[in-house]
C-alpha cells in the first residue's frame, strides 16, 4: 500500500513527536492530535491507513475515540497506553483496537507492529481482488463463489440458514435488521416460526466466528442485530 497515512493521537508532546519522527523516517506521512477532540477531527480531514491511538486522553477517553473511529471507518487501530491491565487490553481489542502497546515501549516493537498490522489489511485487500470475498473481521472472511467462511485459513462448518443469515448481515454492516425482518428475509414469508429461531442462529454462529477480543454480531437491545 503506496502512502500510508498514519494518524498519532498523544496528549505527551516528548512521545508524540518521538512517533512521528520515527514514522516519518520509515516513509510514512504523518498527522496528529494532542487530545480525543483533535484527533477524531484529523481522523475525518486525512483518513489514515492506520491510526496510534493514546488510552489516557486529557478530554475524551481513548476507548470512546476508538469506537467513533471505528465507527466511520474501519481502520486498523493501535492502543499506546501505560495500563498494563489485561481487563484494558481485552476491552480495547473488543470494541475495534487491532493491536495494543504498552509503555514504555521500544520504537522499532511499534514500527513492527503499525508494518504487521498495514500488511494484514493489504493482504485482505488482494484477497478480495482474487476472490470474491466479503471482510468479517480480523483473518475471517465470506468466499462468496464457495458460499464458504474462512477464519484463520481454515473453513467454518456452517448450515445454509446460519450462512445465509451471517451474508446479510456482513452486506449490510452497521444496519440494524429487527428479528421479524430476519426472520422474514433468510427464512421467508411464508416461514411461521417463532422470533427465537434467529436468537438461536445468531447465538450459533457467534459461537463459531467470534473469540475473545473479536465480537462481531451485535445486539442491539429491543430491536434485533446488526453487523459490526
Amino acid at each position: 500500500m503506496e502512502n500510508n497515512k498514519i494518524l498519532v493521537i498523544e496528549d505527551d508532546k516528548s512521545i508524540r513527536e518521538m512517533l512521528i519522527f520515527a514514522l516519518e523516517a520509515e516513509g510514512f506521512i504523518v498527522e496528529s492530535g494532542k487530545n480525543g477532540t483533535e484527533g477524531l477531527k484529523k481522523n475525518s480531514e486525512i483518513k489514515p491507513n492506520l491510526v496510534l491511538l493514546d488510552l489516557m486522553l486529557p478530554d475524551i477517553n481513548g476507548f470512546e475515540v476508538c469506537k467513533k473511529i471505528q465507527q466511520k471507518r474501519d481502520i486498523p487501530v493501535i492502543m499506546v497506553t501505560a495500563k498494563n491491565d489485561i481487563v484494558d487490553k481485552v476491552l480495547g481489542l473488543e470494541i475495534g483496537a487491532d493491536d495494543y502497546i504498552t509503555k514504555p515501549f521500544h520504537i522499532k516493537e511499534v514500527i513492527a507492529r503499525v508494518n504487521k498490522s498495514l500488511q494484514r489489511i493489504e493482504k485482505v485487500i488482494n484477497l478480495e481482488k482474487e476472490k470474491n470475498l466479503i471482510e468479517i473481521g480480523k483473518d475471517i472472511y465470506i468466499d462468496q463463489d464457495g458460499r464458504t467462511v474462512i477464519k484463520n485459513d481454515k473453513e467454518i462448518g456452517l448450515r445454509p440458514k446460519e450462512y445465509e443469515l451471517l451474508y446479510l448481515l456482513a452486506t449490510n454492516k452497521g444496519k440494524v435488521f429487527s428479528r421479524e425482518e430476519l426472520l422474514d428475509k433468510i427464512w421467508s414469508y411464508d416461514y411461521f416460526g417463532e422470533l427465537r429461531t434467529v436468537d438461536v442462529h445468531v447465538r450459533r454462529l457467534r459461537a463459531k466466528i467470534e473469540d475473545v477480543g473479536n465480537k462481531y454480531i451485535e445486539t442491539v437491545f429491543g430491536i434485533g442485530y446488526k453487523m459490526r
